[in-house]
């Protein structure tokens, strides 16, 4: 295989940015590495605390006898991807035991649904809950009484929590267990429909939950390509994952012998073994250039062009949105998955799933080949999926040809020439533009501003009929250190309703959207965020915005020098979001990762 120039230089770029941040991270792990040796360095009454429970395995623990391996769940029963999860710790226990070794529930972390809080107040929590979330995982992990850490999370923030946390014991392996996705429902195109003929009153609430409860209706991780999907996508192309297991339907058999598969493996790959493979090492520059890769050839979730630049910073890696950008433009669009398509990931796993995505991706030299993975066959293993023979688990090789040409299209002939995510620049900051989900048609659009603080007044003034012109909207306020950066989903249907009027509508907004941002053309994640005095606060009703994918422009025609900022919303409480005050007020900017935790930590 021989590598793609773009891929190739963009990565060489990585390596050269980071080298003395990932060499300082290199050495952190060495000196962890020295410093915890294994649960033995405890003191006797150190590790009697650490295994006073273990009742069925006090002995191995005590005298040493094989690895002890962490669980660090995210398991509550209200999230429906995780509450599969409330029995895999003693499944576990038992397949840690056919192999000599022993594991313990090390901790949980919070997981919330975004789902849930789409919307709502708590939205203001979820991105600093990432943070949280890495924070409790380094506090279970913090008792120096593991070989190991198996680490059970799949939604938004909570796989990248557990990533930047879980790095900070990079001396150890890592394994991420899945659950898999709950089968498919009502079609994701018919619950948008029902969506915007809600948003334009066509509809009452009850329809509305008919549908919702028809797509949302059992466990399982929902079915549509948003940002929990995108991340069991990223822990293949990362190696981090047992082969093949991203899809694998919950509480069915070939899911438990995957999670057996997981255990094992764990056990076999620790600082004592032939095969070490420590996470810190795994997740390298090389590592992190394939989730992007990954990203962009499924048209994956906007989310990540956040996510992936803070787990590769707790690596000491450097990547920013001209690498996403052009790798972009190099890598094409293979996966038609909603809401870039009609199919969900059921679909897209039945017509070859992840196996045919790494196989494309790594014949075409547009994949790392050559990473430390947690299989012994690198990469390779990843362009095979996983069979039951019986109780035997095995791996075959991912279909040769999509089967079903609507969803996974070769590297030779895709859906589209590039991966979907536009870095667009100028004097309002940078931002990201999914052109993925937007028709090509709408890559550009100049039109006069209308400018909000919240989206609760542009569901307002939709519904005055305040917006039915050409229009680009602007939301500001939204960032990370005004109000934790919420997913602003209540836009969706409006502008989406404005849009099949036949005006021309935009979104620019220094927020986020949703892992299923949609058919309107958006520049999101704005950097800098108005808080502070970014050129959004800048920006007045009738500014002329040009917003244009096509070419990478983000502009207002006006005299921005001029201009005094806008006032931001004074903060609220209630709803604990006075608790996150401090993060928000600590966090950097979106295109850094928009974490207080990573910001101050130095890293």
């Amino acid at each position: 295989m021989t590598l793609h120039p773009t891929v190739e230089r963009v990565t060489a770029r990585i390596i050269e940015r980071s080298r003395d941040s990932r060499q300082a991270y290199l050495d952190l792990i060495e000196r962890e590495a020295e410093k915890f040796p294994g649960r033995g360095a405890l003191s006797c009454s150190n590790l009697a605390h650490g295994f006073a429970a273990a009742l069925e395995d006090k002995g191995a623990i005590k005298n040493g006898r094989g690895p002890n391996l962490a669980i660090v769940t995210a398991y509550n029963d209200m999230l429906s991807a995780h509450q599969p999860y409330g029995r895999y710790p003693e499944a576990m226990k038992l397949y840690a035991r056919e192999v000599g070794a022993t594991a313990q529930v090390a901790g949980g972390v919070p997981a919330m649904c975004d789902g849930v809080t789409q919307g709502q107040l708590g939205m203001e929590l979820s991105l600093f809950s990432r943070d949280v979330i890495a924070l409790s995982t380094a506090v279970a992990l913090s008792h120096a009484m593991f070989d190991g850490m198996a680490l059970l999370g799949i939604c938004d923030k909570i796989v990248p929590g557990l990533v930047i946390g879980a790095l900070r014991f990079g001396h150890l392996p890592a394994v991420f267990v899945p659950s898999g996705p709950m089968p498919s429902g009502l079609a994701n195109k018919d619950k948008q429909k029902v969506r915007q003929l809600y948003a334009e009153g066509k509809v009452g609430r009850a329809d509305l939950l008919e549908s919702e409860s028809a797509s949302y209706h059992s466990p399982g991780t929902c079915t549509f390509y948003g940002t929990a999907n995108s991340n069991q996508m990223m822990m293949e192309m990362m190696g981090l994952h047992v082969p093949g297991a991203s899809f694998i339907p919950p509480n069915t058999p070939l899911r438990s012998a995957l999670t057996r598969q997981a255990v094992h493996r764990l056990a076999e790959i620790g600082r004592e073994s032939d095969d070490y493979r420590p996470m810190g090492r795994v997740v390298d520059e090389k590592a992190i250039v394939n989730a992007a890769v990954g990203l962009l050839a499924t048209g994956g979730s906007t989310n990540h062009a956040i996510h992936i630049p803070a787990m590769a910073r707790a690596a000491g890696i450097k990547i920013d949105w001209e690498d996403m950008d052009e790798l972009s433009a190099a890598v094409p669009l293979i996966a038609r998955v909603y809401p870039n398509g009609g199919a969900d990931v059921n679909h897209f796993h039945a017509a070859g799933g992840m196996g045919y995505v790494v196989r494309e991706l790594l014949d075409a030299g547009l994949a790392h080949g050559d990473l430390l993975t947690i299989s012994d066959q690198g990469m390779a293993a990843y362009a095979e999926e996983p069979v039951l023979d019986g109780d035997a688990l095995s791996w075959r090789p991912a279909p040769a040809q999509s089967l079903d040409p609507t969803i996974l299209a070769p590297v030779s002939a895709p859906f589209h020439p590039d991966g979907g995510m536009r870095l667009v620049s100028g004097n309002l900051g940078r931002a990201t533009f999914k052109t993925s989900a937007v028709d090509s048609e709408r890559y550009s659009i100049e039109a006069p501003a209308r400018v909000f603080d919240s989206q609760e007044a542009v569901q307002a003034a939709f519904k005055a009929g305040e917006l039915d012109r050409d229009v680009v909207v602007v939301v500001r306020f939204q960032g990370p250190r005004a109000n934790g950066m919420p997913e602003l989903h209540k836009l969706t249907p409006p502008l989406g309703v404005l849009q099949d009027k036949g005006f021309k509508v935009a979104l620019v907004t220094d927020g986020r959207m949703s892992g299923a941002s949609g058919k309107v053309p958006a520049a999101i994640h704005v950097t800098p965020e108005a808080l502070g005095g970014g050129p959004l606060a800048l920006v007045q009703d009738g500014d002329m915005i040009k917003l244009c994918a096509h070419d990478g422009l983000l502009e207002v025609q006006a005299d921005l020098a001029a201009r005094q900022p806008a006032t931001a919303p004074r903060e609220e409480m209630g709803m604990g979001r006075e608790l996150f005050a401090m993060l928000r007020r600590h966090a950097d900017g979106a295109e850094q990762g928009g974490s207080a935790m990573l910001a101050e930590g130095g890293l």
